[in-house]
């Protein structure tokens, strides 16, 4: 029977007090605040805006605090606050040949023009719990490299000259833009990359991860990694000129995978792609992988290897917003449809019982 619920308001009002006193945690504590979370938790910021699309560390900082840390929550909010913000005009297409790197390397070339820049990495440490961190001790400071000055030039470009890599084919078509209309299936490669570059971290690691270990026939090489800033300009029609209004941290990957060739096209490299708000390497190299893997179809290979493959599985399930979203609303009030069916099955099971008891 349907029973409805008494006291609900006053329940949720005294749920969000509670969960504002568990968001603060002991008193005794120094609170935390959203401009050391800011800098001290970098990485977990640069996710919210990436998956939130929308560069601001200052906001994602703020959402971190309000979800207790819970990225997708605070990738939630992110979202919802991003919808409220009006469109005042589009940048030109970044240059990231022009990118200042505090981080650039190459797993193809090892003396690449320009040279390979280490920058703050965790490739090379211990993977050991720093105590001194809980003692609080000072940490000494690093001699702290200038970023590359003057464009830095992409790896893939020299396997270009030599015709050892497939050419992208142009494009003058206007890419659709996901965050103002909803994905349609066949996507294009440039709607697959923006859906990608918010997809939920997790996810795209373990498709890559699917990918390395032969569900989607590629192998991969990392032609380059890069992380720095790059200036970010917008065109003001009544001056008829491009006026640079700030720059933006971004983190790009060009993965360099082999290809057998086709009756068209001679055997070559082929190129997968990743570029995401922030420092994010993990995710720009799963995005790149997935995204070579996503082009087995326009380049004539065989699909059906591995889920990696398919454009419909996974642009329909990389988003955390929708997933999360469906996934949990399963905890909510659900009690009509639960009373219909346990009366569907009572019906069921005392037909089944009168029918076996007829039998005997």
């Amino acid at each position: 029977m349907y029973v409805a619920v008494k006291g609900g308001e006053r329940a949720i009002a005294a749920a969000h007090a509670w969960l504002a006193e568990e968001r603060r945690g002991d008193p005794a504590v120094p609170e935390l605040s959203p401009d050391q979370i800011r800098e001290q938790l970098r990485l977990a910021v640069n996710r919210v805006m990436a998956e939130g699309s929308l560069y601001d560390p200052d906001l994602a900082a703020l959402a971190l605090k309000q979800a207790r840390g819970d990225a997708v929550e605070a990738v939630f909010l992110i979202r919802a606050f991003r919808t409220t913000l009006p469109r005042l005009a589009a940048s030109r297409p970044l240059d990231t040949a022009a990118m200042a790197c505090d981080r650039r390397i190459s797993a193809t070339f090892k003396d690449a023009p320009g040279g390979q820049v280490l920058g703050p990495t965790f490739d090379y440490t211990h993977r050991l719990i720093d105590f001194a961190l809980a003692a609080g001790l000072p940490v000494p400071p690093a001699p702290v490299a200038p970023p590359q000055a003057g464009p830095m030039p992409h790896i893939t470009g020299f396997l270009d000259r030599e015709g050892l890599i497939r050419p992208e084919p142009p494009s003058d078509a206007e890419p659709p833009d996901l965050t103002r209309a909803p994905l349609a299936l066949p996507a294009d490669r440039a709607l697959r990359l923006q859906a990608l570059a918010r997809a939920d971290e997790g996810f795209l690691l373990a498709l890559a991860y699917s990918t390395q270990r032969g569900y989607g026939s590629t192998h991969a090489f990392v032609g380059e990694l890069r992380i720095g800033r790059v200036p970010v300009a917008v065109e003001i029609p009544e001056l008829g000129l491009a006026v640079e209004i700030g720059e933006v941290e971004l983190t790009e990957c060009e993965t360099v995978n082999q290809f057998a060739g086709s009756k068209s096209e001679p055997p070559q490299f082929t190129r997968g792609y990743g570029l995401a708000l922030g420092m994010n390497e993990r995710r720009t190299i799963a995005m790149a992988l997935v995204d070579r893997a996503l082009c087995a179809r326009e380049l004539g290979e065989d699909v059906g290897r591995g889920p990696a493959q398919d454009e419909e599985f996974v642009l329909s399930h990389c988003d955390n917003i929708q997933a999360s979203g469906f996934l949990e609303h399963i905890k909510l009030p659900h009690y009509v449809d639960f009373q219909s069916e346990s009366e569907g099955l009572r019906a069921r099971r005392a037909a089944a019982l009168a029918g076996r008891e007829a039998a005997e």
